[in-house]
């Protein structure tokens, strides 16, 4: 069976067929009994209040209740001004879904970059986000021409109560990122709790950076060359933090950019990066940790089987269970962010193969979360002129990604 016709019959056998029409809506369901929905819509721009939402994050809490994160950009779809994190749960596996919260409000500056997971021991749920002035951009951020207090900071929030209430945001910076960096992001998407070996119970957040060029160079730090990838980690549910690996290459083969982490089965951790504008050929990077993410076991390199992945930020997901697959979402067309697309590894990461195509509609950021031994989720930005319309939430079956 070719990949169209798998993706045809997928879709096909999970009532998903009409997404794949490009001017066609995003299916959405009402729940109904037994088999729950197809999928449903908790992000709409000009709803609530916002122009734009964007950078969606999800996760499933100890209680069951299922979190999808996003930012709320007032006065447009724009990375900065006044942008806050914004929250709504839901209590039926993302069928339906509550009031729209705000997490921290940018009150005029911009909070955003959402990294949610749950602490296993706690049940706690931390948050870590990013945060800059309003008044200027990353370019400026970059380029060093903004004061420390303007510049990209991090913060950490908790919730003790499956997310109706969190912490006001705590700066962690000072222990989060180093002097030389200039740029700042945390995720987007879910960080992880660890399971297995002498680090379980570790919460890993993977992040990005920009780093300042060398004295004396003529680079501005602008440079796409400046950026890398690293992780924090934390062994006390969130209270204290620490880098781990770092990604300080800055050589422009391979730019290590936003990130995703996922731990496989024999406890090594899978990081999936886009790559931004490097010049070796492809668009996702990869590598692996073996002590938690304290360090890389080899450098960033080019993942070649997601060829047709755009630059753009991806999620990855180790889904639990005897011989499950890891799991990555993206959009599917090179040139473009369209086409948003699931595929899947047997092979722990070092090959992929296309598992679904969830429509041929623009769609850009993604974040994956489990839903149960029979159901994945995949929480996504999407729409018909532009990629930024809606933010929806698809339900598939485990069973159709790995036939």
């Amino acid at each position: 069976m070719t990949s169209t016709s798998r993706t045809l019959a997928f879709a096909a056998a999970t009532g998903l067929l009409t997404a794949l029409a490009v001017t066609g809506p995003a299916a959405s369901a009402a729940p109904r009994g037994g088999g729950g929905c197809a999928s449903s819509v908790p992000y709409t721009a000009g709803e609530d209040g916002y122009d734009t939402y964007r950078i969606p994050a999800t996760v499933m809490t100890a209680a069951g209740t299922l979190l999808a994160f996003a930012e709320g950009r007032h006065s447009g779809a724009g990375d900065t001004g006044d942008i806050d994190v914004v929250l709504r749960r839901s209590s039926d596996g993302g069928c339906t879904w509550g009031p729209l919260t705000v997490v921290a409000s940018g009150d005029g500056d911009t909070r955003g970059n959402p990294a949610p997971v749950v602490d296993p021991k706690s049940g706690r749920i931390v948050l870590l986000t990013s945060y800059n002035s309003g008044a200027v951009t990353e370019a400026q951020i970059m380029r060093g021409e903004v004061t420390a207090e303007q510049s990209r900071r991090v913060f950490v929030q908790t919730s003790r109560d499956d997310g109706r209430h969190f912490t006001a945001p705590r700066d962690i910076t000072d222990r989060t990122k180093l002097p030389g960096w200039r740029w700042y992001a945390t995720g987007p998407g879910h960080a992880i709790a660890l399971r297995h070996g002498p680090h379980a119970g570790r919460l890993v957040v993977p992040a990005n950076h920009s780093a300042a060029p060398p004295a004396g160079s003529a680079d501005t730090g602008q440079e796409a060359r400046y950026y890398g990838a690293h992780a924090l980690y934390s062994d006390d549910g969130g209270r204290t933090w620490r880098i781990g690996f770092v990604d300080d290459s800055y050589d422009g083969t391979d730019n290590a950019n936003e990130s995703s982490v996922a731990e496989l089965p024999d406890g090594r951790l899978y990081f999936s990066s886009r790559d931004q504008n490097g010049t070796s050929t492809g668009n996702r990077l990869d590598s692996y940790s073996s002590d938690g993410a304290e360090t890389l076991d080899r450098p960033f390199a080019v993942q070649p089987t997601l060829d047709d992945v755009p630059v753009v930020q991806g999620s990855v997901l180790q889904l639990t269970g005897r011989s499950a697959p890891l799991l990555f979402s993206g959009p599917s067309v090179p040139t473009v962010r369209r086409s948003m697309a699931v595929w899947r590894s047997t092979t722990a990461g070092a090959d992929f193969t296309k598992a679904a195509t969830l429509s041929t509609r623009r769609a850009a950021y993604s974040d994956l979360v489990q839903l149960g031994a029979s159901r994945v989720g995949v929480l996504y930005e999407t729409g018909d002129a532009g990629p930024y319309e809606t933010i929806e939430f698809r339900r598939l079956p485990v069973g159709g990604l790995l036939e």
